[in-house]
């Protein structure tokens, strides 16, 4: 029995258990979603992921979003992100505005390179992400025209392309997590194309399939996304006070 079924919490769950297993390394969330998710590992079953308050620290306590009374642990300048990054020894959580099945993400531009529809945010880290340490994705609404059969830019690399680059680079590839506003996904399959690893509540297999542009990995058996705790939903109340979480999911 889980202490909630809001979609947002399940997400925050979702996004948690993403690190499960992870260690002691910088866990990055880029997003409300993503940033919850990891602090929530942090105060359960991951207490030694390295965390920071999105500025110039890593924090030893529950710190809100947005919240100013922190317990600094250490130092993580920008400079520094570089290295931890170069190093492989960080978990991020970006979001993605296309992505397909091997895991080919775009944040860059909708439409051809030469003249594109709609202008993004550019390339920005996604490559570095990808090749250098684990990436996982969150995207608050799950449609054909995000999951995509082919990206208009390739701004993080997928499976499909690692498996062209050096042995280091594909031994150390991973691309452990894809949450949406439907489901929770993943890339474990021999061919590492994209699976279905459970749906959250209220939303069926052909509901996922209905709103993926290309065809999934549907194990037989897919179970639903577990909600959180009653000590996971203090903690993520506690975590989100405003309830910023609620504006994220679609």
């Amino acid at each position: 029995m889980t202490a909630s079924t809001n979609l947002a919490d399940i997400c925050v769950v979702a996004a948690a258990e993403a690190f499960r297993g992870n260690g002691e390394i910088f866990g990055s969330g880029m997003g409300t979603i993503q940033t919850l998710g990891v602090r929530l590992a942090r105060a359960t079953f991951e207490p030694d992921l390295l965390v920071s308050d999105g500025e110039a620290f890593f924090v030893a306590n529950n710190l809100p979003i947005g919240g100013s009374d922190k317990v600094i642990e250490g130092w993580v300048p920008f400079r520094q992100v570089f290295d931890t990054v170069w190093g492989g020894r960080r978990h991020v959580m970006m979001g993605a505005s296309q992505i397909d099945r091997y895991g080919n993400s775009n944040i860059a531009n909708i439409g051809p390179w030469k003249q594109p529809k709609a202008q993004l945010l550019g390339v920005r880290g996604a490559p570095g992400n990808t090749i250098n340490n684990k990436t996982s994705f969150f995207i608050p609404k799950h449609t054909s025209k995000v999951f995509v059969e082919k990206v208009d830019m390739v701004s993080g690399i997928g499976y499909d392309r690692v498996a062209k680059m050096s042995k280091w680079t594909r031994d150390n590839f991973c691309l452990p997590r894809v949450i949406t506003n439907l489901c929770v996904l993943d890339f474990e399959t021999p061919d590492n194309r994209m699976r279905l690893r459970s749906v959250h509540p209220g939303v069926t297999v052909d509901d996922v399939i209905a709103n993926t542009g290309f065809e999934l990995v549907i194990p037989s058996d897919v179970p639903v996304s577990r909600g959180p705790s009653a000590d996971e939903l203090s903690i993520i109340e506690t975590l989100d006070p405003r309830g910023l979480r609620n504006k994220e999911v679609a």
